[in-house]
């Protein structure tokens, strides 16, 4: 991924918000952190259908385990007598392919840094790439590139926030991207769902592949690698 220049502002403001930089290059340490939550219930409920499926083209420990933590992955497959190298990593991580039966493993969140009111016809970060066609009222939520939140989910996908789907509007930026929150309340701290599992209302990997050109597999591991992980029952 390639990244611009970058200069001004707080980026745990949106004081900024409609000049042409949206954050610094100094991020609030912490402030811009996702998490990668990981789910033990859908990795064991994958592993026996991965095992089934045998080994994919890229083995399930490449990268990090994909993002997901290998060393964490080694130990749940080790509790079920399986081993790593005989699973299809695709389905072991519940990805939307190869197999509808699975259940994925990762979900990504942010946070909500703050929120603003902008005025019909003011554009949000770099390059003015989304400008508010009326009043609008948008938040500062956590991850940006730089957290694998990949620049080309501008203005294509939505985020989770509450129970809505609210809008991802404007480019992605170094460590947070702005979103659309006229229709539904939304306040500081509130988690934001990047991607999970669509079961839960989450926002699905597929959507991501479809607004990118990247893999589902490509994505997770973008990401996961530069999460928080937090590991779940």
């Amino acid at each position: 991924m390639r990244s611009p220049g970058w200069a001004g502002g707080d980026p745990d403001s949106l004081g900024g918000v409609t000049a042409p930089y949206l954050g610094s290059s100094r991020a609030v340490p912490g402030a811009a952190a996702t998490v990668a939550r990981l789910s033990a219930a859908a990795l064991e409920h994958n592993a026996a259908l991965a095992l089934e499926r045998g080994p994919g083209p890229v083995p399930a420990l490449y990268a990090d385990a994909w993002g997901h933590g290998a060393e964490w992955v080694t130990a749940v497959l080790a509790h079920l007598d399986i081993d790593p190298a005989a699973v299809d990593a695709e389905t072991l991580f519940g990805l939307p392919e190869p197999d509808a039966r699975t259940r994925p493993v990762l979900t990504l969140t942010g946070r909500v840094l703050s929120t603003k009111d902008l005025r019909a016809g003011e554009g949000v970060s770099y390059g003015y790439a989304h400008r508010a066609a009326a009043d609008t009222r948008v938040a500062l939520v956590t991850g940006g590139y730089a957290q694998g939140i990949v620049r080309m989910l501008g203005n294509r996908v939505a985020v989770r926030i509450g129970a809505a789907l609210h809008p991802l509007i404007g480019r992605v930026a170094m460590d947070v991207c702005v979103v659309d929150i006229t229709e539904h309340p939304v306040s500081r701290g509130d988690e934001v769902v990047y991607f999970g599992d669509p079961r839960d209302q989450a926002p699905s990997l597929a959507g991501w592949a479809a607004a990118t050109g990247w893999t589902a597999g490509e994505l997770v591991t973008a990401a996961g690698l530069r999460a928080v992980r937090e590991v779940r029952g």
